[in-house]
């Protein structure tokens, strides 16, 4: 008996059927590629110059540019520590929070700068204890915080990777492997 394709039929888009060959040492091999790596060190500073420029440019400042740089770190975990397990999201997430404080903190020194006709890095540099309370109550607002949190959870987000099926079936066979199910 011939098997004529049936014209109401969708067409198949998941694969053949047959069972790919995955082990737990592919697992392991996912495993053994994370890394953690500066890679957010230098968004943070790329965009702290970016949020100064945009500021300076329109003479306003966006708080929820925090947001983009949230995206940008948990993307460069993703690309960069090529994590598995539930560090990385944790450290795009600090991360995050921590270049919230800090791009503000930028940004506030920039703007003083304009202010006194001064540079960035002298206003920083002059940064002392008493600085500190003056900042958190005059600069960081309510808006800051939420934003800072906001941006945590998008970096977590993206600092997963995107494995394929087979991938997350030998990353579970590693993980039950050494546990000790068999």
């Amino acid at each position: 008996m011939s098997n004529p394709e049936n014209l109401l039929r969708l067409r198949k888009k998941h694969g053949e059927g047959h069972k790919v060959d995955i082990s737990a040492a592919d697992g392991a091999r996912l495993v053994r590629a994370q890394s953690f790596g500066r890679a957010g060190l230098v968004a943070v500073v790329l965009f702290c110059v970016a949020w100064i420029a945009l500021t300076a440019l329109t003479s306003r400042v966006f708080p929820w540019m925090t947001v983009i740089l949230g995206a940008g770190i948990g993307l460069l975990v993703r690309r960069v520590g090529k994590g598995v397990d539930w560090r990385f999201p944790t450290l795009a997430a600090v991360m995050a929070i921590a270049g919230s404080i800090i791009s503000n903190v930028v940004l506030a020194a920039s703007t003083t700068a304009a202010q006194y006709d001064t540079g960035t890095l002298q206003i920083l540099q002059a940064v002392t204890s008493m600085t500190w309370p003056v900042f958190f109550g005059e600069v960081w607002n309510v808006a800051d915080g939420f934003y800072a949190v906001v941006a945590a959870g998008v970096a977590a987000f993206f600092a997963n990777p995107r494995l394929t099926r087979a991938q997350f079936h030998a990353l579970r066979l590693w993980r039950n492997q050494s546990d000790g199910h068999q």
